[in-house]
C-alpha cells in the first residue's frame, strides 16, 4: 500500500508562490513516478506536472510551463511542487498521484496512477 499526503496548499494574490510537498510512505518517493494533478469546481481533474520513477524526467501541462516547477527530495520522499507566479485560474484543490510505472514517459492521465492523495486547496485571489 502505498500513501500519499499532501500539504502546503493555502491562500494566496495573485503573483505569490506556494510550494505543495507531496509525502509517500509505503514506498520511497524514488520508486513511484508522481504527478500533480488539480481540479476546479465544475471542471474535469487535469494535468499539471509529474515526474517518472527512474528517469527523473519531467513535463508541465502548457498552462503551467515555466511557472511551476516539479522536484523530489530522495532523502524525505517528498515530491514537491513550486508554484510561482500564482494566476486567479490556478485555484484548485491539487492532488498528487503516483504508480510504479518504469516509463521514462511522464503519464499525464488519471488512470494511469493508482495512487492517490487526499488533495490541498490552493486558492489565488486578486
Amino acid at each position: 500500500q502505498v500513501n500519499l499526503v499532501e500539504s502546503g496548499g493555502g491562500l494566496v494574490q495573485a503573483g505569490d508562490s506556494l510550494r505543495l510537498s507531496c509525502v509517500v510512505s509505503g514506498h520511497t518517493a524514488t520508486d513511484c513516478a508522481v504527478a500533480w494533478f488539480r481540479q476546479a469546481p465544475g471542471k474535469e481533474r487535469e494535468f499539471v506536472a509529474g515526474i517518472t520513477r527512474r528517469y527523473v524526467n519531467t513535463q508541465y501541462a502548457e498552462s503551467v510551463q515555466d511557472r511551476f516547477f516539479i522536484s523530489r527530495d530522495r532523502a524525505r520522499n517528498t515530491v514537491y511542487l513550486q508554484m510561482n507566479s500564482l494566476k486567479l485560474e490556478d485555484t484548485a484543490t491539487y492532488f498528487c498521484a503516483g504508480n510504479s510505472a518504469t516509463s521514462a514517459l511522464v503519464g499525464v492521465r488519471p488512470e494511469q496512477y493508482d495512487y492517490w492523495g487526499q488533495g490541498t486547496q490552493v486558492t489565488v485571489s486578486s
